[in-house]
């Protein structure tokens, strides 16, 4: 099940991906997209809002957290989703993996090691883009790119997973039926008070939620130790993917 080669899926991916540098790279733009709009446009015209210390922020600086989170969450899942679907089902590529000392857990391991590194790219990008913005005013923003990474992996480790029951290109639609609501309603534009009751008990359970929690606080550099609850939540769902990508890769594999 396992070889301790998981790298050299990594190693793949790198060589595979230096010629495709710029369908890479575009994922890095959506976010960027909204974070400009947010600055020269809307943010205009909403002014202020309370920040996660209770101190009034600009909207921008409110919503680039937000946006660093989401961008984390896309590099990851895109790659842990389409790219492993089109291996699996079409190019046949674990098939001839198995046949070298990889196992399963190897391929599992070295696709969402490079998913996280795809999403770490975006974060890291993303951050330099808010430093040129003047948006990160706190050394605790520094943690926000290991923050993302952690994020990175938890949602490459359950896209693959999930993956791993797809049938067909039709079954993707499931996937943004689940991402663009999470995306929009985990308090990325607006705070969670403006929602009922009943609807911020389920917002609170959405792992983007958690991610842009994670990255406002680090942000705004406003620690404490509750945010340890939001990295427990990452590190338990990055397990449960990992497992599950596994299992199911054996089971579908080896069989």
């Amino acid at each position: 099940m396992y070889a301790g080669r998981a790298r050299a899926l990594v190693e793949r991916s790198l060589l595979v991906n230096r010629r495709a540098w710029l369908a890479v790279v575009s994922g890095f733009c959506e976010p960027l997209f909204y974070l400009f709009a947010m600055s020269v446009g809307f943010g205009v015209l909403v002014g202020d809002v309370i920040g996660p210390g209770g101190e009034p922020v600009s909207y921008v600086a409110f919503v680039a957290p937000a946006l660093l989170a989401a961008s984390a969450m896309n590099g990851a899942v895109y790659d842990a989703t389409f790219n492993i679907f089109f291996k699996f089902k079409y190019a046949k590529l674990y098939d001839a993996m198995l046949a070298t000392p990889l196992g399963p857990v190897d391929v599992a391991v070295g696709e969402i090691a490079w998913a996280l590194l795809r999403g770490g790219l975006y974060a890291g990008g993303f951050l330099t883009v808010m430093l040129s913005m003047g948006l990160l005013t706190s050394p605790w923003a520094l943690l926000a790119l290991p923050a993302a990474l952690l994020v990175a992996f938890s949602f490459a480790a359950v896209g693959m997973a999930c993956t791993t029951f797809m049938r067909s290109w039709q079954d993707f639609d499931l996937i943004q039926l689940f991402l663009m609501p999470m995306f929009l309603f985990s308090t990325t534009f607006f705070p969670l008070d403006v929602y009922p009751s009943v609807v911020q008990a389920v917002v609170r359970c959405l792992p983007l939620y958690h991610a842009i929690e994670l990255m406002r606080r680090l942000c705004g550099g406003v620690v404490e130790v509750g945010m340890l609850w939001h990295v427990g939540y990452f590190a338990v769902m990055a397990a449960l993917g990992v497992v599950v990508s596994a299992r199911r890769l054996g089971a579908l594999l080896l069989r």
